[in-house]
C-alpha cells in the first residue's frame, strides 16, 4: 500500500468511528432517558453539554504552559516542514526530559504547539528528527490535536450521563414508570446496564480513534519527508530506549508519538483495546513498506 492510500484508509476510518461514536451517544442518551422518565431531553441535554463543552476545547485546547530553549535542528526543521505542508510554523517547547518523546497539541494549524523532550533532541538524527516532528506537524494540519480534544470530552460527557442517569434513580425521578408499562422496565434496566458499562466502550472506542490517528500522522508525515525511513529509524530507537517520561501522565499520554509508559505490556488479547498506540512493530512495518 502506498503513502497516499494510507492517508485515505485511515481518514476514512476515522470517519466511520466517529460516525458509530455519535451513534452510540445519542443511544445511550435515549435509553437514559426513557429508563429515568426522563424522555428525549436526555438526548437534548446530552447534545448541549457536549457542543458547549467542545466549543470551550476549540478555544482554550492550546492553552498549555511549558518552558523553552532554542535549538537550531529542532527549530529548522519545524520551520521548514510547516513551510512545505503549508501550514504556520508552530510554537515550539522543549521539556526536559531524558526520555526520547514528543507531542502536538493546539485548537488549529494557526494556534499549534510541538512540544519534544531534550532526550528525543539529542538521541535522533536530523533525518530522524524531521520524521518526528513531521508526524507532528501531520497532526496539527489534520485537526487530530482538536479532534482528540472533542472526542475526549463526548468520552467525559457519557460518564457524566452514567452517574448522572444513576443519580437520578436514588431521586426517585421517573416514580411513575410502574404506570407506564413493561417497556420503562426494559428501559431502566437498559439504562442500568449501559450506566455500568458506556463509559467503559466510550473510552474503548476513544483509544481506537487515538490509535487510528498516529496511523494516519505516519503516513502524513510520510508523505510530507518523503522519507518513510526517517520516521521509522526514530521509532525503533524511542522504542529501545528504556527511559520511562516522567513529564506524562494518564490523560496526556494519547499525545505523545510512543506511549511515554514503556514496559506495560499485557498477554490478554483484549490488553491492545486499552492502548493508547497501535503496535511500533506493525507501524514500523508499514512505513518500510510504503
Amino acid at each position: 500500500m502506498n503513502v497516499y492510500s494510507q492517508v485515505q484508509s485511515n481518514r476514512t476510518r476515522t470517519y466511520i468511528i466517529m460516525a458509530l461514536f455519535m451513534v452510540f451517544i445519542a443511544t445511550v442518551a435515549y435509553i437514559f432517558g426513557q429508563g429515568s422518565g426522563e424522555g428525549l431531553s436526555w438526548a437534548g441535554l446530552a447534545l448541549i453539554v457536549s457542543g458547549l463543552m467542545n466549543l470551550g476545547s476549540y478555544w482554550w485546547g492550546d492553552k498549555m504552559e511549558a518552558s523553552r530553549k532554542d535549538n537550531f535542528d529542532f527549530y529548522t526543521v519545524a520551520e521548514n516542514l510547516a513551510i512545505a505542508g503549508g501550514i504556520p510554523k508552530p510554537k515550539l517547547y522543549v521539556i526536559d526530559d531524558t526520555a526520547p518523546n514528543a507531542f502536538a497539541t493546539g485548537r488549529d494549524p494557526s494556534h499549534a504547539v510541538v512540544c519534544a523532550t531534550t532526550g528525543l533532541l539529542d538521541k535522533l538524527d536530523r533525518r530522524e528528527l524531521e520524521g518526528v516532528i513531521a508526524h507532528e506537524l501531520s497532526h496539527v494540519k489534520n485537526y487530530d490535536t482538536r479532534l482528540m480534544s472533542i472526542v475526549a470530552i463526548l468520552v467525559g460527557s457519557i460518564a457524566f450521563l452514567a452517574d448522572w442517569f444513576m443519580r437520578s434513580l436514588w431521586w426517585g425521578r421517573g416514580r411513575d414508570r410502574e404506570d407506564r408499562g413493561s417497556s420503562s422496565s426494559i428501559f431502566l434496566i437498559l439504562g442500568i446496564v449501559l450506566a455500568i458499562l458506556s463509559p467503559i466502550i466510550a473510552t474503548i472506542i476513544q483509544l481506537a480513534i487515538s490509535r487510528r490517528r498516529e496511523f494516519l500522522a505516519d503516513a502524513s508525515g510520510a508523505l510530507l519527508t518523503r522519507n518513510p525511513d526517517g520516521l521509522a529509524r526514530a521509532l525503533e530507537k524511542i522504542s529501545g530506549d528504556k527511559e520511562v517520561l516522567e513529564a506524562a501522565t494518564n490523560a496526556t499520554a494519547h499525545l505523545y508519538i510512543v506511549n511515554p509508559f514503556k514496559g506495560k505490556n499485557f498477554g490478554a488479547w483484549f490488553a491492545g483495546l486499552f492502548d493508547t498506540h497501535p503496535p511500533l512493530a506493525e507501524r514500523i512495518k508499514i512505513l518500510r513498506s510504503m
